[in-house]
């Protein structure tokens, strides 16, 4: 059976920015490339049964009852657009897969961006479970289960209000669906929703989401990395009027976002979501911002969502406790903890290079995160992105 059941088992970032794409730069080209920052050796044949189930995911088609389910939970998507999902099919022509000598894998995606972009998250959640699958890991659900109730009862206790968010490098499909359906039965009202699309469907959750990275390198691409997380919170807000109003900081670090979050966006968003560097140390940068912009903090949300678990939320959740709203997007801890060893994978996928029409040559997409180490794009143009925007040249 292949991994990939459902055209909605993705996430909801993958619509909402896909809709974006369509709907504003319908011509534009993007190409995305897949990252092992744990540079790992697969085993041998590991690219031709990642082609295989690629392959099968040209099969995928949303049913009647999963468009009943974009329309009633998703009224921000148009229905022009969800009759778009209703006709898409994925193409594997758009995907090449590779594999060299020693074991590690390379993976392009390239084509339309309202439709490459959706290749990215069902293609890394392909890549972690294929992986332990070749590797014969098992996971040990005994342990897993317990585990999982044991953290959705302490998020509870703690009035911790956390999303799931752990398609992309989850243990397995089975797993991940298993998770959700422990977390909404233990985490007594506190799990707020989850970011995979399908598993809301199924199990009758919130659809939880923000926009991704891959918006703002887009825009940083096209209209200069001075001007890319004003113009990428302009077009954001063109396009969804107030709804999916989340925003991520760190795209070009967090000091030059700062500098670009203008009062009218301090308003207009209601959170900011943190995925990089110190959380402590952000939280006092937004609270600063938000002062300094003679906005109230305490109306105002930050969604964490950088590699937590249960533990670092509350304390963080502490730390924010009457300053400003806390929220939280857990993933591959809820995800990936299934124990006999097993240990989740470091994988990516990015948007390497972008043109606003096919005829146009391509122009580079980087991005440098808050944590040195983690920049992603060619070392020249992280180089130009840094010195643009009198930052330390830290490649």
């Amino acid at each position: 059976m292949a991994i990939i059941q459902s055209v909605l088992d993705t996430d909801l970032y993958k619509f909402t920015t896909s809709y974006a794409y369509s709907k504003l730069y319908p011509r534009a080209y993007g190409q995305f490339r897949f990252i092992d920052r744990g540079k790992t050796t697969y085993p041998h044949g590991f690219a031709e049964e990642l082609k295989k189930e690629i392959q099968e995911m040209s099969k995928l088609a949303l049913t009647k009852d999963e468009a009943s389910f974009l329309y009633r939970e998703l009224p921000y998507l148009p229905p022009t657009y969800i009759d778009f999902v209703r006709g898409f099919r994925f193409d594997p022509e758009e995907v090449k897969v590779e594999q060299d000598a020693e074991g590690h894998l390379s993976i392009i995606a390239e084509g339309l961006l309202y439709r490459v972009t959706l290749w990215e998250t069902p293609i890394l959640a392909l890549v972690s479970e294929l992986y332990y699958k070749m590797l014969g890991a098992q996971p040990d659900m005994e342990y897993t289960e317990r585990t999982i109730i044991s953290k959705a009862r302490k998020l509870a206790e703690h009035g911790i209000t956390f999303s799931m968010f752990g398609m992309r490098r989850r243990f397995s499909a089975a797993i991940e669906d298993r998770v959700t359906e422990l977390l909404k039965e233990h985490a007594a009202g506190y799990l707020f929703g989850t970011s995979n699309v399908y598993y809301a469907y199924k199990h009758g959750l919130r659809v939880s989401g923000t926009h991704p990275h891959e918006w703002i390198q887009f825009h940083g691409a096209m209209f200069g990395y001075k001007m890319a997380n004003y113009m990428a919170m302009e077009d954001w807000i063109n396009v969804y009027d107030g709804d999916l109003g989340t925003v991520l900081t760190d795209t070009y670090t967090t000091d030059v976002f700062m500098r670009n979050f203008s009062k009218k966006h301090a308003m207009l968003f209601t959170s900011l979501r943190h995925d990089s560097g110190d959380p402590l140390q952000f939280t006092e940068k937004v609270i600063a911002r938000y002062r300094e912009l003679r906005v109230d903090p305490t109306i105002k949300y930050i969604i964490f969502s950088d590699g937590l678990d249960p533990e670092r939320a509350i304390e963080i959740a502490n730390y924010c406790k009457g300053r400003i709203g806390a929220s939280f997007g857990i993933g591959t801890n809820f995800s990936n903890d299934v124990g006999n060893g097993v240990r989740p994978m470091n994988i990516v996928m990015k948007l390497w290079k972008c043109k606003m029409t096919e005829k146009e040559r391509w122009n580079p997409c980087v991005k440098l995160s808050d944590v040195d180490g983690k920049h992603t794009g060619e070392p020249e143009e992280i180089e130009l992105a840094q010195r643009t925007l009198g930052l330390p040249v830290q490649i």
